[in-house]
């Protein structure tokens, strides 16, 4: 049992009371001296030697939970059974289920979703295999597929723990586009068997989102899927921070009256984020990026084990520049730090241009916090939520993935994620962006609509639609 429990929060003990040694007002002594409060008590079971109790405790202050545990820990005849807190109650027996559409009250509507009639369907698609997207969840259900390589700020957990990242995800799906999602962890980070996987169980999918899987290795999984599969695959890592990233800096940039193809801008940590917004900004027209990583600033005059490193230096910085972080961003317009906490200083904000842009996107400790730089910088995004402009990914994914399945599109191209970018920077008008507006909120309801009506045209447009769907 860890008593690793955020503070500020409402959480439940529950203990058992040995009634031959020790009393209720014992426990709630100790809980008020650990400055606990009591709010609920629920009986669980009692006999004559013993009682079970829930108790929901308020918290406030950073340790309590701590101090509260060890309390009643401390006193003969208490047992600490169990502590949660609202989240990690929220996860029992996970978060999501699966519905049936219609019920089954009769045996003929048994021999109709089932044996026999289901024969009839099987062998119209067998005959005509795109009926699948009429007659089954295809047309309108997503895997989400990790192997826990690379969960969150956690890093390399594994399968088992990634399951509630990847159950979240598919909550959001069907919470704002109304797609099924399912998540599914692999047990394997061999990166052929995750694309042997991933092939195997496509039929039942209309699209394939890949979640938190590790660089370089997401890289060729994602390329090979692609290539081989006739569905859209989607790196979210990569491609939704890129997607929301570049939304925020049109927006950032109209905002300080610059323009894509003349801002000099700096990417620092080139993972999978890193070289997928790098990819979008040179699709946009930037012309002056230059990357930063733990070897420095990327440059063609060095040659680099790892390839994507090696792309990256072949495709930026065309001044040649050589050093470091301070190096790169002297007389810089834009900072994207898709990094690590802390790297970025006040001292090197105070050498980039006048009125710079700063999106400061490391999880869950940004490069720089803002309340260290704001009166410096004309535009500051990160990505939490408890500042503001929050580069987002759930502003892409629900409506990207809305649009893809419902035009069928073979994939997900450079046209339609650029479409997906505008559509988000769209949603917030002239008279409303200012310097901490520059991104919409998640539950703006605007946001998927728009997104999905330019992603269809946009798939339309560059030839990867398979219906037309009149928008």
């Amino acid at each position: 049992m860890s008593s690793r429990l955020a503070d500020g929060k409402t959480i439940i003990l529950r203990i058992e009371l040995d009634t031959d040694r020790a009393q209720f007002g014992q426990a709630a002594t100790a809980i008020e001296q650990a400055r606990g409060d009591i709010v609920a008590i629920d009986v669980i079971h009692t006999d004559r030697n013993k009682s079970i109790r829930d108790l929901t405790v308020k918290i406030a202050e950073q340790g309590a939970s701590e101090r509260l545990t060890a309390a009643l820990r401390s006193v003969p005849g208490i047992r600490l059974l169990h502590i949660s807190d609202r989240t990690f109650l929220l996860h029992l027996g996970g978060k999501i289920t699966i519905q049936p559409k219609t019920p089954i009250q009769n045996r003929d509507d048994l021999s109709r979703v089932y044996t026999p009639e289901v024969a009839r369907v099987c062998q119209a698609i067998h005959e005509e295999p795109s009926k699948a997207y009429t007659l089954t969840i295809k047309r309108n259900t997503v895997a989400v597929v990790s192997d826990g390589s690379a969960v969150l700020g956690l890093g390399n957990i594994g399968p088992y723990a990634a399951m509630p990242v990847m159950e979240g995800k598919a909550m959001l799906f069907k919470q704002f586009a109304d797609v099924d999602a399912f998540p599914i962890c692999l047990d394997t980070q061999d990166t052929e068997q995750i694309i042997t996987a991933v092939k195997n169980l496509a039929p039942a999918f209309g699209g394939i989102n890949l979640e938190d899987i590790s660089a370089p290795r997401c890289f060729e999984i994602e390329q090979r899927l692609r290539q081989e599969l006739d569905i859209p695959v989607f790196h979210d890592d990569q491609h939704g921070t890129a997607v929301v990233l570049y939304a925020g800096l049109l927006n950032a940039l109209k905002l300080t009256g610059r323009t894509l193809r003349e801002a000099r801008i700096v990417v620092c940590g080139i993972g999978a984020a890193g070289t997928a917004c790098t990819k979008m900004l040179l699709a946009g027209g930037a012309q002056h990026i230059i990357g930063v990583d733990r070897e420095g600033i990327l440059t063609s005059e060095r040659t680099y084990d790892n390839p994507m490193w090696q792309w990256y230096a072949e495709n930026t910085n065309a001044e040649r520049r050589s050093g470091g972080l301070a190096e790169a961003l002297a007389c810089a317009d834009v900072f994207i730090g898709v990094s690590a906490g802390g790297i970025l200083t006040r001292a090197h904000i105070e050498t980039m241009a006048k009125g710079p842009i700063v999106f400061a996107m490391a999880n869950p400790e940004p490069e720089i916090r803002p309340e260290l730089a704001e009166d410096i910088v004309a535009v500051f995004a990160t990505g939490r939520s408890d500042y503001p402009n929050q580069i987002n990914n759930v502003l892409c994914f629900p409506g990207i993935f809305r649009g893809a399945l419902d035009s069928r599109a073979t994939t997900i191209n450079e046209e339609m994620k650029l479409a997906a970018a505008e559509a988000i920077a769209s949603v917030i008008s002239d008279d409303e962006l200012n310097r901490l507006y520059i991104i919409p909120s998640v539950f703006n309801g605007r946001i998927v609509e728009e997104v999905r009506r330019r992603v269809i045209q946009a798939a339309q447009q560059s030839g990867v639609s398979r219906r037309q769907t009149r928008e």
